[in-house]
């Protein structure tokens, strides 16, 4: 289960740098704490931040439910693809908002494979188990 926990380490060091990239930003543009909004390279970051924290929530215990049953090493596979994704969405987010769907799809479907792949192996264990 080493492969899955290295790219759970590395989905959650890839949050943080966008974090850090946050508060960067905040102290570049002036855009003092609680504050939402600022000038558009401040926000363009911030909703990067934002998305990739929402898209934790499922990835995370998609890899996990995969990992455990499925295969580790399919897990870590599919889910370095989510972190991918990730990448390509920030770099075309902050590029152009317009042009972010290459990333965001790779990520999702990345994270549709691993839940979807766990809850069939799931359901014909439980089926099997049965008959």
């Amino acid at each position: 289960m080493e492969l899955p926990a290295i790219v759970t380490a590395l989905a959650l060091l890839q949050f943080t740098w966008f974090s850090i990239q946050v508060g960067s930003m905040r102290v570049k543009h002036g855009v003092k704490a609680p504050a939402m909004s600022g000038p558009p390279e401040f926000e363009r970051m911030e909703r990067v931040q934002q998305n990739t924290m929402e898209q934790l929530v499922v990835f995370l215990p998609a890899l996990w439910l995969h990992a455990y049953l499925v295969n580790p090493l399919w897990a870590a596979g599919i889910g370095l693809v989510f972190i991918i994704g990730r990448f390509i969405y920030r770099a075309a987010y902050l590029r152009d908002p317009a042009t972010r769907s290459l990333g965001f799809t790779t990520g999702f479907l990345a994270t549709a494979v691993l839940l979807v792949w766990a809850l069939v192996r799931a359901l014909y264990t439980v089926i099997s188990s049965l008959l």
